[in-house]
């Protein structure tokens, strides 16, 4: 059973088009990750799921609830954990979390249960009546976590959980959330621009890239939709084309490409291939000075399905746009 229905989903500003006709589901009890670089559209979906943009067109079931026409019933049953931190550093946890729960009209002695189990289950059972100002970073994204969980959500909604931490914490982080859904069945959906994240973590994968969804699928089938090895040269030459002819030509060659000024070669069985494929450059005179030969991965496959790598686009729109809302609500 779906616990979200996403059907040519639009979400436009101005002339920008942000999200782009995306069409997903994520199954009850499924870790799904959306896997792009800022600015491809990650959190405004995110964003129009939780109820707090409205799309422009198409539609989102969250739960069974639309989330335009029965947006309260959408906010009763999910929980959020934002990119930024919004814990307040001048109370402490335990008071952070009370807050939370007041805003969910939880009853207050049901509210101090839950919160000292979901402290227990972050290990934040000791900083619990610390000051949050006194906490580290890790220490208070786990704290956003466990406001997230405070009120028994049925979806939770994970928006660049691990940006910005050091690999432990990261990896910290990681086992909380496999927790969340193996102990719990919990069902949650993921962004990242972590390739290793997506991998680790996901059930499913979502690549996104300028409001597109370009492709769907395990982080495995999607590796291995790749079909075999993948080989970079650089080669001196005159005609970028004349050498990609000529690769082709190769009989274990699946594909080959020029990219970013590097061929890009997909083979069966590399290590066979790859003498040949050199043989077959120097016989043409053509002077191969780098080679790199890889497995595939969930780089690979974005590069592949999107014709470039993925990296963190520092200023882009959607950045920009989210820094002018944390300063409205300051102001407010």
């Amino acid at each position: 059973m779906s616990a979200i229905i996403v059907e040519r989903l639009v979400k436009s500003f101005g002339k920008l088009i942000a999200v782009n006709e995306a069409s997903f589901t994520v199954d009850e009890g499924e870790l799904f990750g959306f896997l792009g670089p800022n600015g491809a559209g990650k959190t405004t979906t995110i964003n129009i799921l939780t109820t707090l943009l409205i799309p422009s067109s198409g539609k989102a079931v969250v739960g069974g609830f639309d989330v335009v026409a029965e947006a309260e019933k959408v906010r009763r049953i999910i929980g959020l954990v934002p990119q930024d931190i919004t814990v307040d550093d001048d109370l402490t946890g335990m008071e952070n979390l009370m807050l939370h729960a007041g805003l969910y009209h939880l009853d207050r002695q049901g509210a101090k249960r839950r919160a000292k189990e979901v402290l227990e289950l972050l290990n934040l059972t000791d900083a619990a009546n610390r000051k949050v100002e006194t906490y580290s970073g890790g220490m208070r994204k786990r704290l956003e976590l466990a406001a997230g969980l405070m009120h028994h959500p049925d979806i939770l909604f994970l928006d660049e959980p691990t940006l910005g931490l050091d690999v432990q914490t990261r990896t910290a982080i990681w086992n909380y959330v496999k927790k969340l859904r193996d102990e719990l069945g919990m069902t949650i959906f993921l962004t990242t621009h972590y390739m290793d994240e997506a991998d680790a973590l996901c059930d499913r994968i979502a690549i996104i890239d300028h409001g597109r969804i370009v492709a769907i699928d395990t982080p495995k089938s999607l590796k291995n939709s790749l079909g075999g090895d993948i080989i970079e040269l650089e080669v001196m030459h005159n005609n970028p084309e004349d050498v990609v002819q000529l690769i082709n030509k190769i009989d274990s060659v699946k594909k080959a490409a020029f990219m970013d000024g590097l061929f890009r070669v997909t083979v069966e069985r590399g290590e066979e291939t790859l003498p040949m494929m050199l043989e077959t450059l120097l016989r043409k005179g053509h002077r191969v000075t780098r080679v790199i030969m890889k497995k595939p991965s969930l780089e690979e496959v974005f590069l592949e399905y999107t014709g470039r790598a993925l990296r963190a686009e520092q200023g882009s729109w959607e950045e920009a746009f989210r820094q002018r809302m944390i300063i409205q609500r300051a102001r407010a």
